[in-house]
């Protein structure tokens, strides 16, 4: 007898056509340039492109703003699948989702329907700008300020480790309104455009992994914006940036089940097909026993991670928990098969003729943006004192 709950623990048939659908383009489109955007460090505009033609640029937006109307876990899917070739391309709807949800959580109609449109339409990309040079994991301790003139904020400030900074149009910046409150109050969500008088762009960082995605400071010198791109009302811009956080931490497990995906699929492949003492080193146990914990462990991500997509879609209590619990396991789990990746490839897997240490090196921002992993367990230790834990 079929028991109606198991439907839980398979993916629907709309999920599965997913699936194929973004893996396909991915493997036409996307995997192809991976290397190249690696090497060169460059914008992966082939699959900025290929993502738009067929609406998986920000696959999230609802479909009364014209866009997709994909669920939390679909999302997912997609960019697991994008990351399992290229985290640099993955970081497209991934950072638009991240960096438009506070409009879609706070903002007001009017501007949901402006900027969310304009980013299901292709108009442009959306970053989220909340860390600063003296505020990285304390968050609240932005300097950032937006003073009120009139009708308009003028903002001043910079914005550090933003990325997709200066490629996407759109920006949700978090300034402080009101420095007697803080966190507690004193600190709002603004719309600010790329084209606004006074917005800048530092040089682009030079980092160990996803080089294909820009990561610079913003510059907000004089910014002077229309009052009514506030997102939602003044003083809640903090609760709205970490409300937004639990949801969009199930993205970045979701890029690092892609990566530890891609990476034991390629070792694999090359380990049935590599040989030494006369068979395939696929035949000795040592090597089994690490494969079978990678896919062991890929397959505990990946069911943590749709774990947590299912509480973002219904905005379960227990949503802080679990986005922080896959975002830091799934992450570490990317971290430890990556680096087995390079290990199974021996020499060859230290070269960059092979894609493995590319992945190795794109995995380990997993534990660091959006929370470190050592806030994440901060994160999930105070919501089980609190007693906020899930029930299955």
């Amino acid at each position: 007898m079929s028991n109606p709950d198991f439907d839980l623990y398979q993916l629907s048939e709309e999920h599965r056509a997913i699936r194929e659908a973004i893996r396909a383009l991915t493997d036409a489109k996307i995997a192809p340039y991976a290397a190249d955007v690696d090497e060169q460090a460059r914008y992966p505009q082939e699959a900025a492109d290929a993502l738009l033609a067929a609406d998986f640029h920000a696959p999230h937006v609802p479909e009364a703003y014209g866009g997709a109307g994909a669920d939390a876990l679909a999302t997912v899917i997609v960019i697991e699948e994008i990351a399992r070739a290229c985290v640099s391309s993955s970081l497209i709807p991934a950072v638009n989702k991240l960096g438009s949800l506070p409009v879609q959580i706070a903002g007001s109609e009017e501007l949901k329907a402006k900027y969310l449109g304009k980013l299901a339409a292709g108009e442009g990309g959306f970053s989220y700008c909340l860390s600063e040079p003296d505020a990285g994991s304390d968050a609240g301790g932005m300097k950032t300020r937006a003073v009120r003139d009139g009708d308009h904020w003028v903002l001043n400030g910079v914005k550090r480790w933003i990325t997709n900074a200066g490629e996407s149009e759109y920006y949700t910046v978090l300034a402080v309104t009101d420095v007697e409150k803080k966190t507690r109050g004193g600190i709002s969500a603004f719309v600010v455009e790329k084209s606004d008088e006074g917005v800048s762009f530092g040089a682009p960082e030079k980092k160990l992994g996803i080089k294909g995605s820009p990561t610079r400071e913003v510059y907000l010198d004089n910014v002077r914006i229309p009052a009514d791109r506030m997102i939602g009302a003044e003083g809640t811009g903090f609760a709205t940036a970490m409300k937004t956080l639990d949801h969009t931490r199930v993205t970045i497990a979701a890029q690092a089940v892609g990566v530890a995906q891609g990476a034991l699929d390629y070792a694999l492949e090359y380990a049935k097909e590599r040989k030494q003492f006369n068979k395939s080193i696929a035949e000795f146990q040592g090597l089994q026993f690490m494969l079978a914990d990678m896919g062991m462990k890929v397959e505990a991500a990946r069911q943590m991670t749709y774990a947590a997509a299912g509480r973002s879609e219904r905005g379960d209590s227990d949503l802080t928990f679990f986005g922080a619990a896959a975002k830091c396991f799934a992450s570490d789990v990317a971290m430890e098969v990556t680096t087995n990746a390079v290990q199974v490839l021996g020499g060859y897997g230290f070269t960059r003729d092979y894609p493995v240490e590319r992945m190795m090196r794109d995995a380990k921002i997993t534990q660091i943006y959006e929370g470190t992993n050592q806030v994440q367990r901060i994160v999930m230790a105070r919501q089980l004192l609190a007693g906020v834990q899930s029930e299955l």
